[in-house]
C-alpha cells in the first residue's frame, strides 16, 4: 500500500514557517506510538511542545500558509535522508518494481470525520434536505437505515441544486490540510453523488479562499457510484482552521449529496507580536517494514519460553494463516488448564482487531517479563492461541487501498468472494427441525452435532480458510472465544441464526445469562462502549442495550462462527463490533489500543468462570474423553477432552451435574460456583458397567471374577421383574379395556 509521508510536507512546512517567524523553539518532549498497518512497530520522534492558548482567529486572523511541497507525490529520498535506509528495505520487501508512479502519496492522517473525533457541531452546511441527511450524516463510510426517511440516512444532502451549496469542517485549530476523500450516498433506494467539486480555506469562516491550481481555480475529480472512496489531493497543502468542499456537478439523476473525509495534520499555531509558534501534540513518520509473521517471529524470541508460532492452514491464495500461542508451556495442552482464542481479520478489511491482537502479543511479552502478577497468572493458567488475520486474502486488496480508500467493503471477502461469517455449517437449523419432529424433544442431541454430509463435499462452497478454521476448532479443546470485527460499537452473542429464517428476532440458547454476562464484560469495560454520551456509529443505538445484542436480534447470519463454535464444539464465543471505523488510520491505533486492552484482558480472565475438573475412571484412575457433562435446567450440554478434564462455563449458583460416558455408571453430585473469577473445582469418578467389563474381560480372554458373576446375576434380577412387571401392566391394561367393551356391548344390546 502506499504510504504516507505527510510530516514531510508538515516538516518543510515548519521550516519555512520558522525561518519566517525568526523563533527558535527549544523545548523539545519525545513521543512514542504504536504504528501499523501492517505490524504494530514502535517508532519515537522529537517533537515541539509549547502550550498556550490558541487566540481567537477571529481577533486575530492569520494569513493562510502553504507548504512548498507541491505535487501528488514526495520522493523519499530527496525528502528525508535520514529514514532512506528504512525506506529502501520496505521498497525492496514489497515491489521492487514499482515505477515512479506508485510511490508514496502525500496522504496526511484522517482529520477523524469517519472515526467520530470530530464531533457534529464541527460540521456545517449550506442547507439539508432533512435531518436524516444533515451535516453530521456526511462522514466517510456512514451507513443508513434501510428505510429512507429516517434519522439516520447516509449523506450529507443539500436542500437546493445549484453551485452555492458547501460542507463545512471545523478544525478546532490551524491545520495543514493536504486532501479531501469524497463517496456518494449510501442508499438502497437512491443514487446521488458529487462528480466535481471546489474546495475552500478560511481562518474566520467569513472570509474564504478558493484552492487554486497555479492560475485557475482547482476542480476536483468527485464520484462516480455510491460507495467507491475518491481521494483528491490539495495542489498546495495549505494551513487554515475551516474547510468548505463545494459542489460543482453532480449525478444528473440525483442531487448534492456526499460522505467526506479531510485529510490533514493538525498543528496548532499562537500568534504573538515577538514570534509564531508551533504545538504538534504528536509527530509520527509511518514507515512501516515488518510483516505479520516478521512481528510474530520477533515477539516468539523475546518470550521464547512462553510462546510458540504456528500455522493451522493457508488462505486460497496461499498465505498462511499464523497463530501465537502463549501459555507457561506452549505447545502442550495442561490438564485443567482452559484453552482461549482470538480470532481477527475475518473480514479482511476490518483491520482493528488484526492490529489489536498484534499489540496483545507484545503486551503479554513485555508484561510477563515484567512480572506484572496479573499477566504472569493469566499466562500460567490460561493457554492462549491469538489468529491475528482468518482472511489475508482480503486484507491484502483492503491494505493495497489504504485505510481510507478501502471503503466499506473493500477486502470484505476472500479472493473467492466468500463472506466467511456466513460460511460455516448452519447446525441450529439441523438441530430445530430435529427437535420438531422429535416425540421427546429432550432426546434430541444439543452439541457436537455432527457436520453435515452436503457440507464436505468436494464441490461444497467452503473456502479452504473456514476449513482450516474448523479443523483447528476440532483439534484444540477451546473453552472461550472472541471473534473482532468492525464498522460498529456492540458486542453480539448467539444464536446469530434465527428460526424460520426471520429478519430479526431474539433467538437465545440454553447459556443465554451467561452469554449477556460474556457480553457485558467486553461491552462495560471498552471505554467509548461505556461512554454514555458518545455518538452512535452509524443509525443503531445500542446504548439502549447496553451495548450488547442477540446476534439474530440484530440481524440472521447462518452459519455463523459463533453459532457453529457452541453447537459442534465446547466453546462459548461472541462477536465483538470494536469501533465504528472498520480500518483506522494508523494515527488512531494508540487510542483504539486503549479503548480496547482492558476489555481485551477481562475478557479472557472469564475462561475461569464456572466449574471444571477430570472425569476419571474409578479403577483404572485415567481420565475418560468424550464423557458428556450435563447440567440440569441447561439445555446444553459438553463433552470431557482427551485427557477426561472439562470446563463448565457458568454463572454464580447451585447446579445439580450429571456426568456419563459410554460402558459407565452415570454419576450426579452439587456443584457451586461462587462470584469470583475462579473456577470451582467438581470431578468425577466412574465405574464402568458390569456388561462393559464382561466385555473387556471376554476380549482378553480372562475369567470372569465372583463379584462381577454376582453384579450380572442381580441385573438379570432386575431386568426379569423390571419384564415382568411390565408384562403385567400390559395384561391388566388389556383385561380393563375387554371389560370396558364388553359392557358396552351390553348397554348396546339393552337399548
Amino acid at each position: 500500500m502506499k504510504r504516507s509521508l505527510c510530516v514531510l510536507a508538515a516538516v518543510i512546512f515548519l521550516g519555512g514557517i520558522l525561518d519566517e517567524a525568526g523563533a527558535l523553539i527549544n523545548d523539545t518532549t519525545t513521543g512514542s506510538f504504536l504504528l501499523s498497518n501492517s505490524t504494530s512497530t514502535t517508532t519515537t520522534v522529537t517533537v515541539e511542545d509549547h502550550s498556550r492558548d490558541t487566540p481567537s482567529p477571529t481577533t486575530a486572523p492569520i494569513k493562510l500558509f502553504t507548504s512548498t511541497a507541491r505535487g501528488k507525490h514526495l520522493d523519499a529520498r530527496s525528502s528525508s535522508p535520514d529514514n532512506q535506509e528504512v525506506i529502501d528495505k520496505k521498497k525492496k520487501e514489497t515491489d521492487d518494481t514499482k515505477t515512479e508512479d506508485e510511490k508514496t502519496e502525500l496522504d496526511c492522517p484522517p482529520l477523524g470525520l469517519e472515526s467520530l473525533r470530530v464531533d457534529d457541531s464541527q460540521i456545517q452546511a449550506s442547507s439539508y434536505l432533512r435531518t436524516g441527511l444533515g451535516p453530521h450524516r456526511g462522514r466517510l463510510n456512514m451507513q443508513a437505515g434501510i428505510e429512507d426517511g429516517d434519522l439516520y440516512d447516509g449523506a450529507w444532502c443539500a436542500d437546493y441544486k445549484d453551485r452555492h451549496q458547501w460542507l463545512e469542517v471545523d478544525a478546532l485549530h490551524l491545520t495543514l490540510f493536504t486532501g479531501v476523500i469524497l463517496q456518494g450516498r449510501n442508499s438502497i433506494w437512491s443514487w446521488d453523488w458529487v462528480e466535481t467539486y471546489k474546495v475552500q480555506l478560511s481562518n474566520d469562516s467569513v472570509n474564504w479562499e478558493t484552492c487554486m491550481n497555479g492560475t485557475e481555480e482547482a476542480i476536483f475529480e468527485g464520484n462516480r457510484d455510491l460507495e467507491t472512496p475518491v481521494l483528491g489531493l490539495l495542489p498546495v497543502p495549505t494551513v487554515a482552521r475551516f474547510i468548505r468542499i463545494n459542489p460543482q456537478t453532480w449525478y444528473s439523476k440525483g442531487t448534492i449529496c456526499l460522505r467526506a473525509e479531510i485529510l490533514a495534520n493538525a498543528w496548532v499555531f499562537t500568534h504573538s507580536p515577538n514570534s509564531l509558534q508551533i504545538l504538534s501534540s504528536h509527530l509520527t513518520l509511518s514507515v512501516l517494514f515488518l510483516l505479520t509473521p516478521q512481528l510474530m517471529k520477533s515477539v516468539a524470541e523475546k518470550c521464547p519460553d512462553i510462546t510458540r508460532i504456528y500455522t493451522i492452514g493457508k488462505s486460497y491464495m496461499g498465505l498462511k494463516l499464523y497463530v501465537m500461542e502463549i501459555s507457561d508451556n506452549p505447545g502442550k495442552h495442561e490438564l485443567g488448564e482452559p484453552e482461549f482464542r482470538y480470532v481477527a481479520g475475518m473480514h479482511g478489511n476490518e483491520a482493528l482487531g488484526r492490529e489489536l491482537l498484534l499489540n496483545l502479543m507484545q503486551y503479554l511479552c513485555s508484561e510477563y517479563k515484567k512480572g506484572n502478577q496479573r499477566i504472569v497468572r493469566l499466562i500460567t493458567e490460561t493457554r492462549i492461541h491469538l489468529l491475528p488475520s482468518m482472511n489475508p486474502d482480503g486484507y491484502e486488496v483492503a491494505y493495497e487501498k489504504g485505510s481510507e480508500l478501502a471503503g466499506w467493503a473493500e477486502g470484505r471477502y476472500t479472493f473467492e468472494g466468500i463472506d466467511l461469517n456466513h460460511n460455516f455449517p448452519d447446525l441450529n437449523n439441523i438441530m430445530w427441525d430435529a427437535q420438531e419432529i422429535a416425540a421427546d424433544a429432550s432426546k434430541v442431541s444439543n452439541h457436537y452435532i455432527p457436520i453435515p454430509e452436503y457440507y464436505t463435499k468436494e464441490n461444497a462452497t467452503v473456502a479452504p480458510e473456514t476449513r482450516a478454521v474448523i479443523n483447528w476448532m476440532q483439534d484444540i479443546p477451546f473453552v472461550l472465544s472472541a471473534n473482532l470485527h468492525g464498522g460498529e460499537l456492540v458486542v453480539t452473542y448467539p444464536f446469530d441464526c434465527t428460526r424460520d429464517w426471520a429478519p430479526q428476532e431474539n433467538t437465545p440458547t440454553a447459556d443465554d445469562a451467561f452469554f449477556r454476562w460474556l457480553a457485558s464484560v467486553y461491552a462495560s469495560t471498552h471505554l467509548v462502549m461505556a461512554n454514555p454520551d458518545r455518538r452512535i456509529c452509524h443509525y443503531e443505538d445500542f446504548q439502549l442495550h447496553n451495548n450488547i445484542i442477540n446476534g439474530g436480534a440484530w440481524h440472521t447470519v447462518p452459519g455463523s462462527m459463533n453459532d457453529f463454535s457452541y453447537l459442534h464444539t465446547n466453546c462459548f464465543e461472541v462477536t465483538v463490533e470494536l469501533s465504528c471505523d472498520k480500518f483506522p488510520h494508523v494515527s488512531e491505533l494508540p487510542i483504539e489500543w486503549e479503548n480496547n486492552k482492558e476489555s481485551l484482558l477481562v475478557y479472557m480472565e472469564q475462561v475461569h468462570r464456572g466449574i471444571k475438573g477430570v472425569v476419571r475412571d474409578k479403577l483404572t484412575k485415567q481420565g475418560i474423553a468424550d464423557a458428556i457433562i450435563k447440567v440440569e435446567d441447561h439445555g446444553h450440554d459438553i463433552r470431557s477432552a482427551a485427557d477426561g478434564d472439562y470446563w463448565r462455563l457458568l454463572n454464580p449458583g447451585e447446579y445439580k451435574v450429571v456426568v456419563w460416558a459410554e460402558g459407565y455408571i452415570p454419576s450426579r453430585r452439587q456443584c457451586t460456583v461462587g462470584t469470583e473469577p475462579l473456577p470451582s473445582i467438581c470431578d468425577f469418578t466412574l465405574s464402568k458397567t458390569p456388561i462393559q467389563r464382561l466385555k473387556e474381560i471376554r476380549a482378553k480372554g480372562g475369567k470372569v471374577p465372583q463379584d462381577l458373576q454376582l453384579q450380572l446375576r442381580a441385573l438379570r434380577l432386575r431386568k426379569l421383574r423390571a419384564s415382568t412387571k411390565a408384562i403385567n401392566r400390559r395384561r391388566e391394561s388389556q383385561r380393563l379395556e375387554q371389560e370396558q367393551l364388553q359392557k358396552r356391548r351390553a348397554r348396546s344390546s339393552r337399548a
